[in-house]
C-alpha cells in the first residue's frame, strides 16, 4: 500500500512536467515526421506528398553514408578517449595533495567555455602559418614545414576530435569524481588487508563501483557526439571534401542552404531514430549491468 501511495505521489509531481514537455516536443516531432513524407522545396513553392521517397533517396545517397561514417568515427573515437583520459584524471584528482582544489577548478574550465569559442580557439591553434601547433612542432624539429591540419582530408577530423576531447573530458572527470566519492572506503581497507595491488584494487573494486556512473557518462557523451554540430561547423564547415561532414552538418546544409525541407526532415527523423536507438541500447546494457551488480531485478 505504501509503495502504491509513493508511486501515485511521484506520478502526481511528475505529471505537470510530462504534460509541458509533451506539449512542447510532440508537435514539432509530428510536424517533422509529416514533412519528411513530402517533397517540399520552399524557393520553388513545391509541396506534395511523396510517401517514403525521401527515405529511399536518402539510403541511396553516398553523401548520407559518408556523413554516417564520419559521425560514427567521431563519436566512437572521441568518447573512447574522453572516458579513458577522464577516468585517469579523476583518479589523480581523487588523491589528497596540496592545491588539489585549484587543480580541479582548472580542469573544469574547458567545459565552461562555450563550444563556439572553443572551436575558434582550436581553429587558430591549428592554422598552418600562425598556429601554435606548427610553431611548437617546427621548434622541436618534428616537422619541416607548416602542416595544414584542418585542410587535410585525413587530419581534419582527427584535429576536431582533439578539440572535442579537450572540451568535454572535464564533464567525464566531474561525474567520475562524484562516483569515486561515494565508494565505501571499507572496500579499499579490506583489499589492502588481503594484499591486493593497486591494479587489482582498481579492476575489482573501483571500476565495478563506477559501472553505473560510466554508463550514464557514456550515454550522455554518445548522444552529444552523434549530434555534434557547432564544433565541427566552426572549425571545418564539414570540409575538406566532406571528410568532416557529420549527419547534423549534412542536415543543416540540406535544410538551410538548399532549402529542401522534405528531404532535410527525412534526415532529421533518421538522426532522431539513430540517437533514440543508441540511447535505448545503452540503457538496456546499463540496466542489465546494474541488475548484475546489485543481484536483484531493477
Amino acid at each position: 500500500m505504501k509503495a502504491f501511495s509513493d508511486t501515485r505521489t511521484g506520478t502526481m509531481f511528475l505529471a505537470p512536467a510530462i504534460v509541458i514537455l509533451s506539449a512542447i516536443s510532440l508537435y514539432p516531432i509530428c510536424a517533422l515526421i509529416w514533412l519528411s513524407f513530402r517533397h517540399h522545396v520552399l524557393p520553388f513553392d513545391i509541396d506534395q506528398f511523396i510517401g517514403l521517397e525521401n527515405y529511399t533517396a536518402l539510403l541511396s545517397t553516398a553523401r548520407f553514408w559518408n556523413s554516417l561514417v564520419v559521425t560514427g568515427y567521431f563519436a566512437i573515437l572521441s568518447v573512447t578517449i574522453e572516458i579513458v583520459v577522464g577516468v585517469v584524471i579523476a583518479l589523480l584528482l581523487s588523491l589528497s595533495f596540496r592545491g588539489v582544489g585549484w587543480v580541479r577548478a582548472a580542469v573544469i574550465l574547458p567545459w565552461a567555455i562555450p563550444t563556439v569559442v572553443t572551436a575558434k580557439i582550436w581553429d587558430w591553434m591549428f592554422q598552418p602559418y600562425v598556429g601554435v601547433f606548427n610553431y611548437a612542432l617546427e621548434a622541436m624539429e618534428i616537422i619541416d614545414g607548416p602542416v595544414n591540419w584542418l585542410g587535410s582530408p585525413v587530419l581534419a577530423i582527427n584535429a576536431a576530435i582533439v578539440a572535442d576531447v579537450w572540451k568535454t573530458t572535464p564533464f567525464v572527470v566531474i561525474l567520475v569524481l562524484a562516483g569515486l566519492a561515494v565508494i565505501p572506503q571499507d572496500l579499499y581497507r579490506a583489499a589492502a588487508i588481503d594484499g591486493a595491488s593497486s591494479w587489482q584494487t582498481f579492476w575489482h573494486i573501483t571500476l565495478p563501483q563506477l559501472g553505473t556512473v560510466l554508463m550514464v557518462v557514456i550515454l550522455f557523451r554518445v548522444v552529444d557526439a552523434v549530434r555534434v554540430f557547432d564544433l565541427l561547423y566552426v572549425m571545418t564547415g564539414g570540409g575538406p571534401a566532406d571528410t568532416t561532414e557529420t549527419l547534423s552538418i549534412y542536415t543543416y546544409k540540406i535544410l538551410f542552404q538548399t532549402l529542401q525541407f522534405g528531404y532535410g526532415s527525412a534526415l532529421g527523423v533518421t538522426m532522431f531514430l539513430l540517437v533514440a536507438g543508441l540511447s535505448l541500447v545503452q540503457l538496456w546494457i546499463g540496466r542489465d549491468m546494474f541488475r548484475r551488480m546489485i543481484g536483484k531485478r531493477v
